[in-house]
């Protein structure tokens, strides 16, 4: 069953982890080995081979880099057009992709039901399409650079990331847009843009919905009801995204499946965590919704994490196939198990993206 994956760090892990996803999954764990200047060394999940096994035909794929103020704790660049520098490099490598015939780039409806009608019978190497989207919104020096974006083939903006950002504040911050980020969401309105509203703290995520008028989604975001932590959406909050016809991708980083995860000492083998958990969230947005018209996959795999931090049975990406299963033996009528994989993500794109 073809697979839309909501959230995947592609250029972040070719640009930064510096890994060439052309590559066998075994080889670039082989590259890694003792290595430890990133959490996930070795532990890589995701590579284009794997994917195409795994019949991951689309996804959301991101450019990210942070700007860090004076004083900042967190990883980022020194400025905003350090940080536009690194997301331009990320757009490069995308480019190249294309140009080898891995990737191909989806910006409109015609591209996006092309990329469907591909992968209802796939070739042996067909490429993988992907939609971008910005995972933090620093890197956008001016609303120019957001227009810019937008013509180079950006979709989707998440307005923050971690900590406090120059258009919005994000997990563990806390505090509203400001005048700029509402002149973002804005400047997104008349492009037509889709809002993230992932990792939006509560005083953001509420602001940029009264001020939003657009498309939004959540691309990798899991339930707080059972997780509870910040980065995990209230009832409250998901009831206001099923007011806006949003969808929400379950993300499948560890310490948000399963509560009382502590890095460091827990692991996938000692908690016996399992997919089958993570319909545990997407089981509770539906109850809420009365329906299966809101959830997603928005796997998160390689974005920072690996298999020291994924469920047992995720030995890669290709193992998301092994989901449609699991939402039959709970029940899930077939059309929904197909709204689950890629079509409730699809729904929603047609009626955002431009014609």
């Amino acid at each position: 069953m073809l697979i839309f994956d909501a959230h995947l760090d592609l250029a972040m892990n070719a640009m930064e982890w510096n890994r060439d996803y052309r590559l066998p999954l075994e080889e670039l764990r082989r590259r890694e080995a003792g290595k430890t200047d990133k959490p996930d060394r070795g532990n890589g999940v995701v590579n284009f081979s794997e994917m195409r096994r795994g019949q991951v035909g689309i996804c959301v794929a991101t450019q990210i880099a942070r700007y860090v103020a004076p004083g900042g704790t967190l990883a980022g660049w020194q400025s905003p057009e350090q940080a536009w520098a690194q997301t331009q490099g990320q757009l490069a490598w995308y480019r190249a992709m294309e140009e080898a015939g891995e990737l191909v780039s989806i910006r409109t409806r015609a591209d996006l039901e092309r990329q469907v009608a591909r992968w209802q019978n796939p070739a042996a190497n067909e490429p993988i399409g992907y939609l971008r989207s910005l995972e933090g919104a620093d890197s956008l020096v001016t609303l120019a650079h957001l227009e810019r974006a937008y013509a180079d083939g950006l979709r989707a903006v998440g307005p923050a990331h971690y900590g406090p950002g120059v258009y919005a504040q994000g997990t563990n911050a806390t505090g509203g847009l400001g005048a700029r980020g509402r002149e973002l969401l804005k400047e997104m309105d008349r492009l037509g843009m889709i809002l993230d509203v992932t990792h939006l703290c509560d005083d953001s995520f509420w602001e940029a919905l009264a001020v939003f008028q657009g498309s939004v989604w959540a691309s990798h975001s899991n339930c707080r009801a059972l997780v509870p932590h910040e980065r995990q959406f209230s009832d409250d909050q998901i009831k206001a995204l099923l007011e806006r016809g949003a969808v929400i991708g379950a993300v499948l980083d560890a310490w948000m499946i399963i509560p009382k995860w502590e890095r460091g000492k827990s692991t996938p083998a000692n908690t016996n965590l399992k997919l089958e958990r993570i319909l545990d969230h997407s089981d509770h947005i539906c109850q809420l919704a009365g329906n299966a018209r809101h959830v997603g996959i928005g796997s998160d795999l390689d974005g920072a994490f690996g298999r020291e931090q994924t469920p047992l049975d995720v030995g890669s990406i290709a193992d998301l196939q092994s989901w449609p299963e699991l939402l039959r033996g709970r029940g899930y009528a077939e059309e929904d198990v197909a709204g689950v994989m890629h079509g409730n993500f699809l729904r929603l794109l047609r009626g955002a993206l431009p014609e």
